[in-house]
């Protein structure tokens, strides 16, 4: 396989990948259409970051330690999995007994670390989530070897592709934030910003249960 043709088959691959609706897609849409912009870009870049790492550790065989050995995989999947939860919990708590979404709250309220619009923020939610996803490192190293050509130098070719998973992701991303600023005026409501957030903390919730459960 030529360089080339390995650049356009993986870019169908991951592009697909990317325009299929996931955990990514509810933290950038709910983040961006509740006007944190730039956190939803600290969100996008902090996704970014954690498919960058996975290519990388992937290209010079560290993820395959980790689809190798079970102990390893079951404690990422578990530290994963309660990291959702945990986060889904937190939106939907904030929604219930009375009270808002924090991102509802008024207007002088002062904002906390977890909802300011901080790109920093924003940065580490989306990198902490996408690098304990186990799931991620299993796609790369069952992925990526089979579009690096032989005699290529594996993690030169290997950071290549996964450069093209990120392009496609910010691309992506970019079309997700413009879409979702179109909500704002009906986000102004604090009925729809607790619709909203009890939607993607479900989501985010149903995520943890399902990569707890090992589905």
């Amino acid at each position: 396989m030529a360089p080339s043709t390995a650049l356009w088959s993986f870019a169908l691959v991951v592009g697909l990948l990317t325009l299929t609706p996931g955990l990514d897609t509810a933290l950038i849409l709910r983040t961006s259409a509740l006007g944190r912009r730039r956190r939803a870009w600290g969100v996008v870049l902090g996704i970014q970051t954690g498919t960058l790492l996975w290519g990388a550790l992937t290209s010079v065989g560290v993820t395959a330690l980790l689809t190798a050995s079970h102990f390893a995989y079951e404690t990422l999947r578990w530290a994963g999995a309660a990291y959702l939860v945990w986060t889904g919990l937190r939106m939907l708590r904030a929604t219930f007994g009375g009270g808002s979404a924090p991102e509802a709250a008024a207007p002088d309220a002062r904002p906390t670390t977890d909802t300011a619009d901080t790109a920093g923020g924003g940065w580490r939610q989306g990198t902490l989530t996408n690098l304990l996803n186990p799931k991620m490192g299993a796609f790369y190293v069952a992925l990526l070897p089979q579009f690096i050509p032989p005699g290529s130098n594996h993690f030169t070719m290997g950071l290549l592709l996964t450069s093209v998973h990120i392009l496609l992701g910010l691309v992506w991303s970019s079309v997700l934030i413009a879409c979702a600023r179109a909500l704002r005026g009906w986000l102004s409501r604090p009925a729809a910003r607790r619709l909203l957030d009890r939607v993607t903390g479900t989501v985010v919730a149903a995520f943890g249960i399902r990569l707890a459960l090992g589905d």
